[in-house]
């Protein structure tokens, strides 16, 4: 095209128009739209195929626009003042439609939220970035679109393409907001429903089609396009939120019943799950559910830890309001919902994060610190302020969009050692010549911090395998600030304990014991999640030694162990019958397992878990003084050669539990324990009940405590301890 006509102001110049051309022009408003010139007014517009275009401005007839190459139509007006006017759009072979211009409105983020997110402060950060419907009241009518905003500050351009376009670029390309990096575009007619992505241009060259990192909805795997929805979901759980803080205390009974939502029973939605998923919970007893990633993400076997869409719910089980409802099911029949968050890393898919302006963005630009070449993965920029607001505001979301309860973080340990899973030469020290990741600390700081601020009685909890300090100390006293730590040393050293023989476990006595050596170092959860049921390492079924009879007799005296050991407890899927095989994300869990008369034992550990739950709940000494000394004394820590273990638990009440468990072969009659009051201990759970598919040994009910001192105690009792059992008694005070 030859160069625009100087005293024709319709024309853009060939440098702009090439800019234009191809989406590499950072202000597209300054060119189409109304603009003031000398002497009057002009309107372009860009209508890619349109063979013609009509200008309406309120009380005045259609005007023809004049068609000037390159699809852009433009017409000058004597009036220079600005009016609010339509386009009537003409294609071939269709009947004209008349929309409002991309090009009119202002920008839809402010001076403040601008400050904000440079400050890396901004905690609503989804209602400014991503898709927003949103309606405007002019003064041709309401003008119903939606909204786009997005961060990519090394773009040279961004344009927002879909089916609404074609997916061309240079339809609808995106003004720069300065120094900020974000672009932004209000376009009409475009709402629920519709899918997108950001043409971003980078200073290569290249045209990278890029998924939006704030979308609230994506396609369905694997079809990787976002989505633009807006919630119509009325909240039914004002009642729970109001008592969540009291539900939620660490004080509190808390046992987790973790999920992976395409496996539980496969095939079922969120809907579904609404009805099968909770009342199962509800039966079993549990306090909470935790799922295993929900977040969108490209490859169904990470489980969902390599994550595409972080504000996004997986549509694989259905809509973000469809998710809303099966989190406030939970609620209405007083279930707690934890889910998994993976703020340490994400995958290289090219349709997402990665490269995302074609530079190394949301991700550390030094592959020493960039990547985590073991899983395949790219490791945020924890110190950039852009990100770090970017993964602050993300937990933020789900606690307020969907009324989650808590944030079990996954993999902390790689995000706060710099040499986590690397060689030599593979990492950079900090500042200090240390292994710390001084960025990841404080973002772990903000994230709790501003948590527990946000929405005080959610729980943030760490999954964090090393001996880091104060994981759980608040943040004002140098601490991470995490409500809870899983209790990795515990849960490593029991089933090593577990897994042996009960002739051979004497000389391991010292690892079912070891955890009270620091059981009050952090705030503890105990879990046997699905990281111990994968990989080759079998179910814990399988772990335990012997035939049928003796492997449930295993499973149900670790059971009993856990539940009374301190600290909060969490089971896996299927754990909760005694899964015999391992599991597979690509099945449903082995219900069949319980089925038939082969099925008994798996009922039976079943029905265990029932009891301990219901227990658990009802008896403040096993929750109440989790965290602290005061709340367990040992009875007998001492008695290798017996396999015997025996415990008191002291709740804040002045309630107390004896908690005897016979891990050996034999059975041990007249087995003296000291205790610290006399009179009657009364006997509440035995797995070797009949009804759990015990060995039904005849156990009186009642034990009197006689004044005799024993290990330490004023007081003794002596019981029938039956092999591989558990038994919990309760002290009776005289009324």
């Amino acid at each position: 095209m030859t160069p625009a006509p100087e005293h024709d102001p319709r024309f853009i110049f060939e440098e702009d128009l090439h800019r234009l051309r191809h989406c590499q022009h950072h202000d597209p408003h300054g060119f189409y739209g109304w603009h003031a010139v000398d002497g009057g007014a002009v309107v372009r517009t860009r209508q890619l195929g349109a063979e013609r275009v009509e200008l309406l401005i309120n009380g005045r007839s259609p005007v023809d626009m004049d068609p000037i190459g390159d699809d852009i139509f433009a017409i000058w007006l004597d009036d220079a003042q600005p009016q609010d006017y339509r386009l009537r759009i003409t294609w071939p072979n269709q009947d004209p439609i008349t929309t409002a211009d991309p090009y009119y409105f202002l920008p839809t983020l402010g001076e403040t939220d601008i400050y904000l997110i440079s400050e890396g402060r901004h905690e609503r950060l989804w209602e400014v970035l991503g898709s927003t419907v949103r309606s405007y009241t002019t003064v041709m009518g309401e003008v119903h679109g939606t909204s786009f905003a997005v961060w990519a500050p090394n773009a040279i351009g961004v344009a927002v393409v879909g089916d609404f376009c074609g997916w061309n670029s240079s339809q609808y390309p995106m003004r720069s907001l300065g120094s900020s990096g974000i672009w932004e575009l209000f376009i009409p007619n475009v709402g629920d429903g519709d899918v997108y992505k950001y043409a971003i241009q980078t200073r290569e060259g290249h045209r990278r089609d890029k998924a939006d990192p704030l979308a609230k909805l994506s396609e369905t795997p694997p079809r990787t396009g976002s989505v633009v929805t807006t919630s119509q979901y009325t909240w039914q759980d004002s009642e729970w939120m109001e008592r969540r803080e009291a539900i939620n205390n660490i004080d509190a009974p808390i046992s987790v019943y973790e999920v992976h939502l395409g496996s539980w029973k496969q095939g079922l939605s969120y809907s579904d799950l609404a009805t099968e998923l909770v009342d199962y919970v509800v039966e079993q007893g549990f306090t909470h559910v935790e799922f295993l990633p929900v977040a969108e993400h490209p490859f169904g076997g990470s489980w969902g830890y390599q994550v595409s869409g972080y504000f996004a719910p997986s549509s694989r089980w259905g809509t973000p309001d469809e998710f809303r409802a099966l989190v406030d099911a939970f609620h209405q029949h007083g279930i707690g919902v934890l889910v998994d968050w993976v703020p340490g890393h994400f995958p290289k898919d090219d349709f997402a994060l990665a490269r995302f302006d074609g530079e190394a963005l949301y991700e550390h630009p030094d592959w020493r610190r960039g990547e985590q070449k073991e899983w395949g993965t790219y490791v945020f920029d924890f110190g950039r302020t852009e990100v770090r607001n970017f993964l602050v505001a993300n937990a933020l979301y789900w606690l307020d969009e969907f009324h989650i309860d808590g944030l079990r973080v996954d993999a902390v340990a790689s995000m706060l050692y710099l040499d986590y899973s690397r060689k030599d030469g593979e990492w950079l020290p900090n500042q200090y010549g240390g292994r710390e990741n001084l960025d990841a600390v404080q973002l772990l700081q903000e994230v709790n911090a501003t948590v527990h601020r946000a929405f005080p009685g959610v729980l943030t909890v760490a999954e964090e395998s090393t001996s880091w300090p104060g994981v759980t100390a608040p943040t004002e006293e140098g601490g991470l600030g995490f409500s809870l730590k899983w209790n990795m040393g515990w849960m490593n050293d029991t089933l090593e304990y577990f897994s042996k023989d009960p002739v051979h476990r004497e000389y391991h006595h010292n690892e079912i014991t070891f955890s009270m050596v620091y059981a009050y170092s952090e705030k503890f959860i105990l879990p046997f999640s699905h990281d111990e049921v994968v990989h080759g390492k079998g179910s814990l079924w399988n772990r335990m030694p012997g035939d049928a009879w003796n492997k449930a007799a295993g499973l149900r005296s670790l059971f009993a162990y856990m539940w009374a050991h301190p600290g909060k407890n969490l089971l896996f899927q299927g754990q909760e019958f005694g899964q015999i095989e391992e599991w597979s994300e690509a099945r449903s869990i082995d219900w069949y397992d319980m089925e038939g008369w082969e099925g008994e034992y798996h009922r039976g550990i079943n029905a265990l878990v029932r009891t301990l739950n219901s227990l658990y709940k009802e008896l403040p000494a096993l929750y109440s003084q989790d965290h602290t000394y005061e709340g367990f004394s040992w009875a007998k820590s001492d008695d290798a050669s017996h396999n015997v273990l025996a415990f008191h638990r002291h709740g804040t009440d002045g309630s107390k539990l004896l908690c005897v468990f016979n891990f050996g072969g034999a059975s041990h009659l007249g087995y003296t324990l000291g205790v610290p009051e006399g009179g009657q201990w009364v006997r509440i759970l035995n797995t070797d009940d009949g009804i759990y598919e015990g060995a039904d040994n005849d156990l009186p009910t009642e034990v009197e405590a006689v004044s005799f001192p024993w290990d330490g105690y004023d007081f003794s009792v002596q019981l029938h301890v039956p092999a591989m059992s558990g038994q919990w008694y309760r002290w009776e005070p005289e009324k």
